[in-house]
């Protein structure tokens, strides 16, 4: 009998630089158009999202009754649509080509968390004016996060993130200047 083999099998692919499981990654991201009102309005809104992200968007209802604009609680006063993994890192490097590459630095919270808005659908590479439908502005949120964030998260056993999971604004700064060369309103 022979000895077991003591080589190890080649890797398929070499792994990145520094540590994986510590490189920050584009977890989600909300595009959100609200209205403020429900019917033709709203559904024109949804016609926008659906132009822009190729997905079908949801309804978003509201919390609270306010008599001075007309809102009861339950009415669909908005839009959303929730992208993730490629579609999301495309959608983002379209939407920040709407603004220049340019964002400003306080619109990241402490959690290295980010949001932005646009103020019309036309600034995206492509889209032209419909007379049918109007302007609608949106607002883009983005969650960025790293390996182990779904640690708060999950059903079962939820817990905090440990410190060395949590993402700072400054991380957040770097991932956006290296990963689609962003530039900060100063």
């Amino acid at each position: 009998m022979s000895a077991p083999s003591t080589q190890v099998p080649p890797r398929a692919a070499p792994a990145p630089a520094g540590n994986r499981w510590r490189q920050l990654r584009l977890v989600k991201i909300v595009v959100n158009v609200g209205v403020g009102e429900s019917g033709d309005r709203r559904a024109k809104a949804e016609k926008v999202l659906t132009m822009l992200t190729k997905q079908k968007p949801v309804a978003t209802r509201s919390h609270a009754t306010n008599r001075d604009f007309g809102i009861r609680v339950g009415q669909e006063i908005g839009t959303k649509v929730t992208l993730r993994r490629e579609a999301a890192t495309e959608f983002l490097r379209r939407a920040l080509e709407a603004r220049d590459n340019q964002i400003d630095p306080d619109s990241i919270d402490a959690d290295g968390n980010f949001s932005f808005g646009i103020r019309d659908y036309t600034d995206f590479t492509g889209m032209k004016y419909d007379p049918g439908i109007g302007i609608f502005g949106l607002d883009v949120s983005a969650e960025v996060g790293r390996a182990g964030w779904r640690v708060r998260d999950r059903r079962t056993k939820p817990s905090s993130l440990p410190p060395h999971v949590r993402v700072t604004p400054e991380e957040t700064r770097q991932f956006l200047v290296d990963r689609f060369a962003v530039t900060f309103l100063e």
